[in-house]
């Protein structure tokens, strides 16, 4: 489970800030929105964390650093090749951190142990990482490397066994340790590795549906029967779902042949769904789908994924499309204990204030991102602010008790069109 989540000089993020799913002492909803950890100073962890803020103030950049973390670390050793630059977006409206390395670092359970894995990076080079292990209540070292301005100094504790030696040589500048270790077989970071980049999945808001997924789920009896039951518990008159095949044209540049490109002819099994009414009943194709049951549809797949391997689902914008008391729905699926089983963990931006419900949420699964006077992300919990147990959380919010809200100006002049010809300045 994802305990705690830090990072800086990262898109609109300067400072370093940090993002906690430990649980603190309130006692509301002890049973279904926490997990115990067995660690005594982080005795439970939280099953979900909903983030607010105005447009632009940064919701979207806490996601995806965690995103970027995953990514970095499953393909430093192998996608990435020597030399070839990162694409990591600093944050570029503060020129003295011009050349500052941006900060990625995760706290989380693996095994009934605590982990703590961080680095930094530039577009060129990791400049640190490392990696402590909590047998107890305080961190003990796996390995630390760092860039003294000419090479890596690498530091090695007792729990690493394995050629670090022949690890080390193998690291190149722009590669994680961990993952090349990982590569080459190493018994005690291979997990770590796994972990980190197969527990993290990101939804962004910004890409097209895609229904690939949950159509692939479709191509077993058992599958369908998920689908279905997942539609189902929305509210959806969906009776049946089957699949039809179709051909679709695919185009594909040659990059022996460019500009010219190949076409090529594939089958492709696409969902039906079938609608029964009173007077009677019909199939529909996706497309002929609300949208709403497409974006229902397209998080079928992630979602049952994420609650089978007790995985992080990071989404953004969630209520996209859906109903509120569809939303709610999703999320009382993550806290749920008979459904989310594994102990899964959601966290999700909205601007659905009717969420801000103390019987949806306990008040530390609360958080808001909002710009400070330089344009950076300062990202703070609702407990901050110490709200009352049965405080109204969604007018607080609104009436701006908590920040992270947008503030308007006057409409200017020019967006005014009278139409009852009053305005000044027409003749």
């Amino acid at each position: 489970m994802l305990l705690e989540f830090r990072v800086g000089n990262f898109r609109s993020i300067r400072d370093v800030q940090a993002f906690s799913l430990v649980a603190s002492t309130d006692k509301e909803h002890t049973d279904t929105h926490l997990k115990a950890t067995g660690i005594s100073s982080v005795p439970k962890a939280l099953k979900s964390a909903v983030i607010y803020g105005a447009n632009a103030s940064g919701k979207t950049s806490v996601l995806m650093a965690l995103d970027y973390m995953r990514a970095v670390v499953a393909e430093s050793a192998t996608l990435i090749q020597p030399g070839q630059p990162y694409n990591v977006q600093r944050f570029k409206l503060d020129d003295s951190f011009e050349g500052k390395p941006s900060l990625f670092e995760i706290t989380f359970l693996h095994e009934g142990l605590r982990f703590e894995y961080a680095f930094q990076m530039t577009q060129t080079r990791f400049l640190q990482e490392s990696l402590f292990i909590y047998k107890t209540a305080r961190p003990t070292l796996v390995f630390s490397r760092e860039f003294d301005g000419t090479n890596d100094v690498y530091e090695f504790g007792t729990h690493l066994t394995g050629p670090k030696k022949l690890w080390e040589e193998a690291t190149r500048n722009n590669a994680l340790f961990l993952s090349t270790a990982a590569q080459l077989n190493s018994e005690v970071l291979s997990p770590i590795f796994k972990w980190i980049t197969f527990s993290v999945v990101f939804l962004s808001a910004q890409t097209m549906i895609n229904t690939d997924f949950s159509s692939a789920l479709l191509s077993s009896n058992e599958g369908k029967e998920k689908v279905r039951a997942f539609m189902a518990a929305a509210d959806i008159s969906i009776d049946e779902i089957s699949t039809a095949d179709r051909k679709a044209v695919h185009f594909q540049i040659n990059p022996n042949l460019s500009p010219h490109t190949i076409q090529e002819e594939r089958e492709l099994k696409v969902p039906i769904f079938k609608h029964t009414a009173p007077k009677g009943s019909a199939t529909f194709e996706l497309m002929d789908e609300s949208t709403g049951t497409q974006r229902l549809f397209s998080l079928a797949a992630p979602v049952l994924d994420v609650l089978r391997d007790g995985r992080i689902l990071l989404v953004d914008e969630l209520d996209a499309s859906l109903h509120p008391l569809l939303v709610r729905q999703l999320i009382g699926m993550f806290h749920s204990k008979v459904i989310n089983h594994n102990n899964a963990q959601l966290i999700f931006t909205t601007h659905d204030t009717s969420l801000l419900d103390q019987s949806i949420f306990r008040r530390d699964q609360v958080w808001f991102t909002e710009k400070d006077s330089d344009q950076a992300t300062n990202l703070f919990p609702l407990t901050d602010f110490s709200p009352r147990k049965h405080e109204a959380l969604e007018k607080g919010y609104l009436m701006g008790r908590y920040g992270a809200v947008p503030f308007f100006s006057e409409l200017p002049s020019l967006l005014i069109d009278s139409q009852d010809g009053s305005s000044k300045g027409r003749n």
